[in-house]
């Protein structure tokens, strides 16, 4: 069955919802941006090319490199280089004092992170995945996030959380959620979520900068994944800054905005569109906190439609807050047609891979919500 389109109650009904069914028939329109000719999680190079995961170690790398209060703490990622082999060479280049190795307790070494970045550090906490932060929560939010308010703005906690979120392969629901909206909902903190290799490089440096708690969010399916990097991204002074959006695509029809691998999905759906006469603006959020409201607006203002697109799950999710944003703002009235959402399925991630390729966002979900949008 096709995706089902449900309009909420409020001012002039502008707020939508997509959701596409659990047992709908799969149509593959396109593959994912990135995964053609090989399987996800392989490292790939060729000429200009750079995989997720290298960005990210080159940021780490360059960072321990510049400031010695720069540490990573985390499980395997020492001695076996990283679950995901992230941080491959870094112990072997900076040791046990800077790389270090922790037992599977998260609220012990989250804790050490948050007191080592009070003592004056500059931890990188990496959670395996995101799922096993919530062992952590204590931590995250009363530690880190809430203690530069409480000290009156005397006591900077600057530490990096980063890791896998959101959906990978196989693995369920337990290790399955999208935790973008749970941390972007805490004052005090920072939520980056980066899609492709620029990104991830420019973004991590930043945060590892930044006096505030970041939290930094991978995507598993991402790191193998190569993209063209420039050369100012390759040197050692490239940084981008937490809070700026980015437009990937110029369109003038329909805005599309999304984070994460689900921009990948944007692009190849308007892509798509684009044969068949629709022209999408496709916004990369980059960071979910603080949000580029101004760009999206912007954007809305010129195109009068707009889509946004998620893994996670719907209710009080990254969708909703920026549907509230547009209704609040001056670009409301730029509307012709309610702001919809394209999300996860509501329900936590099965295991079975047909139920779990249902419970995302495909790009077939994208392309049919933006022609009942335009009404095309």
């Amino acid at each position: 069955s096709e995706a089902t389109l449900t309009q909420t109650e409020g001012v002039a009904g502008a707020v939508g919802q997509v959701e596409h069914g659990v047992l709908s028939e799969r149509v593959e329109v396109g593959e994912e941006r990135g995964f053609r000719g090989g399987a996800a999680g392989a490292t790939r190079h060729s000429a200009g090319l750079n995989a997720v995961r290298d960005a990210l170690n080159q940021a780490m790398d360059e960072e321990l490199e510049r400031d010695e209060r720069v540490f990573l703490l985390g499980e395997e990622v020492a001695q076996y280089d990283g679950a995901y082999k992230v941080s491959r060479g870094l112990w072997k280049k900076y040791g046990d004092k800077r790389i270090i190795d922790t037992p599977i307790t998260e609220m012990g070494f989250a804790g050490i992170a948050v007191g080592a970045a009070m003592a004056g550090l500059r931890p990188i906490c990496e959670f395996m995945t995101f799922n096993f932060s919530m062992q952590a929560i204590d931590q995250v939010i009363n530690s880190a996030a809430k203690t530069y308010y409480m000290s009156a703005g005397l006591q900077p906690v600057p530490v990096v959380f980063r890791g896998p979120n959101g959906a990978s392969a196989g693995v369920a629901a337990q290790h399955s959620q999208c935790f973008a909206a749970w941390y972007a909902h805490c004052p005090g903190l920072k939520v980056v979520s980066p899609w492709n290799s620029e990104d991830a490089k420019g973004l991590l440096k930043s945060a590892i900068r930044d006096d505030n708690p970041v939290v930094f969010l991978e995507n598993e399916l991402m790191y193998g994944v190569p993209f063209e990097m420039s050369e100012e991204a390759l040197s050692k002074d490239f940084l981008i800054p937490i809070g700026k959006a980015k437009i990937e695509r110029q369109g003038n029809h329909i805005t599309l905005v999304s984070h994460s691998r689900y921009v990948s999905h944007c692009l190849d759906a308007a892509a798509i569109l684009a044969k068949e006469g629709v022209e999408c603006e496709v916004i990369n959020l980059r960071t979910i906190r603080p949000m580029d409201v101004e760009t999206i607006e912007t954007s809305v203002m010129k195109t009068n439609h707009l889509v946004t697109v998620e893994g996670g799950w719907p209710q009080f999710g990254i969708g909703a807050e920026i549907c509230a944003r547009i209704m609040e703002g001056t670009a409301f009235n730029y509307l012709d047609a309610p702001v919809t959402r394209v999300t996860g399925v509501d329900i936590p991630m099965p295991y079975a891979k047909i139920l779990e390729d249902h419970s995302l966002p495909q790009i077939k979900d994208i392309i049919f919500t933006v022609k009942k949008t335009l009404n095309i």
